[in-house]
């Protein structure tokens, strides 16, 4: 074989240099991380925590309407299917995934009624999570006069931008009931989380002024996939408690919707996640289903369970649906235990919840999981929930879920073998791209 002229080597140098600049664009992590800092010492909850959030999220504080968490299945599809059986001027539908089996189909049954009805029905599925979604299904609501749309389908011109997906989940029925949590549609939903064919998640309805969060989610996807702005009061009917004022007036709810896209260097998921950890003074209650945070994320974590806070972390157990994240995620568990968190892997099936509270009093829901996609990779919405009340309903769900399972012991976790902490060790290695 002759040797290769200098321009083959030229060639060859320049793919190579090629193909690691495009490997370390797509998955090498940014390797300028600050320890994160603040002199925030308000109480999570507090009128001084919510104005402090607001000015430094640069998002607004909504106020009045009510929240109501909807635990499982077996709640929350009937409830959304009673608002889009009862919409009379617009439904507007954003989930990850939508299968078309027994579930999917019953919601197409009520998107196609209300279309055929005068209903402007929108609705945006992931064109990577809703690859389910079947043609047939596509036709039927296409036909019906539903404006169906997929998030970045998967298309050769497109694959540099395939690995950034739309997680969210933004439902809204007239601008005035509003959905948002870790559930999507299909079967695996279905149920009350009793054996591993029924996924343990939750939605919260929310209505007046708090829908609008959510409804400010689902608008941003649409408008970058359709060009047509969402705006009046069709889509943000007037609520009492829209004046722009920081203070919990007569203990009425209120909150702060976030969104969240690869674009956004600020990463105010992350933000937010961190105050309120920091912020917690008695208790901090999580349930993550893809946990695997970051040091920033894991060191509030920790320095809050040093510092007396009941701090609990309910997580998947080895019913997971994604094994290599929930081994990079136990690769963390020791330091954790070490700073007395207590953790809580789920037994019956797959726990898929996403919430945090804080003092009983603060709490988040939303689509993001707690690893490096959600906060860098996908498009994610979270609602933080000012609300004793609702606060409580959460918790009442945890303390359930608590006693269904296995609560991790510290000396007992050392003792798992060298080849599972080499498998956690090479999974973190992956976790990005979960």
């Amino acid at each position: 074989m002759s040797e290769l002229p200098w321009w083959g080597w030229t060639l060859l140098a320049t793919g190579a240099i090629a193909t690691v600049a495009v490997f370390t664009a797509l998955f090498l992590p940014d390797f300028h991380r600050p320890p994160l800092a603040c002199d925030c010492r308000e109480a999570a909850g507090s009128d001084e925590f919510m104005a402090a959030v607001s000015r430094f999220l640069n998002v607004p504080i909504l106020r009045g309407g009510t929240a109501e968490i909807l635990q499982n299945g077996c709640r929350f599809y009937p409830a959304l299917l009673e608002a889009v059986h009862g919409a009379r001027e617009t439904v507007n539908f954003q989930v990850y995934i939508f299968s078309a089996d027994r579930v999917g189909r019953k919601f197409c049954e009520a998107f196609e009624e209300r279309a055929r009805a005068g209903v402007e029905v929108r609705v945006m599925l992931d064109g990577f999570g809703s690859w389910r979604f079947g043609k047939t299904e596509e036709t039927r609501l296409r036909d019906a006069g539903v404006k169906l749309q997929y998030f970045r389908p998967l298309r050769l011109l497109s694959l540099a931008r395939a690995f950034k997906r739309d997680h969210r989940r933004a439902i809204t029925i007239d601008g005035k009931v509003a959905f948002t949590g870790g559930a999507a549609i299909a079967e695996k939903w279905d149920g009350d989380a009793r054996s591993k064919e029924e996924w343990r998640d939750s939605l919260v309805r929310l209505t007046g002024a708090l829908a609008h969060g959510v409804q400010t989610a689902f608008g941003e996807n649409w408008v970058y996939r359709t060009g047509e702005i969402l705006t009046g009061d069709r889509f943000f009917p007037p609520a009492p408690g829209d004046a722009p004022d920081t203070r919990n007036v007569g203990g009425e709810p209120c909150a702060i919707a976030l969104v969240s896209s690869p674009a956004d260097m600020a990463q105010p998921i992350r933000m937010l996640l961190w105050l309120s950890f920091t912020c917690a003074r008695h208790r901090l209650w999580i349930s993550s289903s893809y946990f695997v945070p970051e040091g920033r994320l894991r060191d509030a974590i920790a320095n809050r369970a040093r510092a007396g806070v009941d701090v609990r972390l309910l997580v998947p157990g080895p019913a997971t649906d994604a094994k290599p994240v929930r081994l990079a995620g136990r690769s963390h568990y020791e330091e954790l235990l070490e700073a007395g968190v207590q953790i809580f892997e789920f037994k019956p099936g797959m726990m898929h919840a996403k919430t945090v509270v804080v003092d009983s009093c603060w709490t988040l829901v939303g689509s993001a999981n707690m690893d490096k996609r959600s906060v860098k990779l996908n498009e994610e919405n979270i609602i933080g929930i000012n609300d004793p009340r609702f606060a409580r309903e959460v918790e009442e769900g945890l303390e359930v879920d608590f006693t269904r399972s296995e609560k991790i012991d510290l000396e007992t976790f050392r003792q798992r073998g060298p080849v599972t902490r080499v498998a956690e060790r090479l999974s973190r290695l992956l976790i990005e791209q979960y």
